[in-house]
Formats: structure tokens, sequence, C-alpha cells
């Protein structure tokens, strides 16, 4: 649990990082470059698709862990649109609050209980 902690530290201090140069050097408006990379219909595009699914995924496995409730559907919409940097501190702050124990981390602590 420690390594993963850690890998999870790394990878939003990394994110963080690149995504302030990036917005410093290219500007701040993704969306139409992220959809029109899919509407081209090319590599860029397809990695693109592949990720909003991944996006998608998150954000519902967060309201879902959340039982949907109104608290849970908006951190389902930031794990969605805020992706590495909103879950990987959601993560790290869950698999501290849980003590590591993984069935807790992934289901939550009501579903854990049963």
């Amino acid at each position: 649990m420690k390594l993963f902690r850690l890998y999870l530290v790394v990878a939003l201090a990394s994110l963080v990082v690149y995504t302030l140069i990036v917005g410093s050097e290219h500007g701040w408006n993704l969306l139409p470059i992220f959809f029109g990379d899919i509407a081209s219909m090319t590599w860029p595009g397809q990695f693109n698709l592949d990720f909003m699914c991944l996006l998608t995924f998150s954000g519902l496995w967060l309201a879902w862990r959340h039982h949907f409730k109104l608290g849970g559907l908006a951190l389902g919409v930031l794990g969605f649109f805020g992706g590495a940097m909103v879950l990987a501190p959601y993560l790290l702050i869950v698999s501290l609050k849980a003590n590591g124990d993984i069935k807790e981390i992934l289901i939550g602590k009501t579903r854990a209980n049963c």
C-alpha cells in the first residue's frame, strides 16, 4: 500500500507540473482540441475517445461508491472532468481512511461491512 500511495503522490505531482507547463505554453482551452481530435478520426482522436471512456468509468465509480447521493454525483462529475488530478488525491485520502483495506477502498465502508 505504501508503494501505491507513493505512486499516487508522484503521479499527481508530475501531472500538475506537466499541466501547468502545457497550459502556460498552449493555453487552457482544451475541449475544442480534445473533441477536434476525436472528430478527425485519427490516432490522437482514438486515444482521446478511449481516455474519455476511462474518465466516464472513473466518474461512475466515484458516484456509485457514494451511493449516487448528491455529493457522490458531484464527485463523479469532478472525477470525469478532473481525471487523475481528482482521482489520485481521492484514492490517497480513501486509502488512509480505510487503513489500506482494499475492499473498503474499492466498494466503500458501507458495502465492505455488509
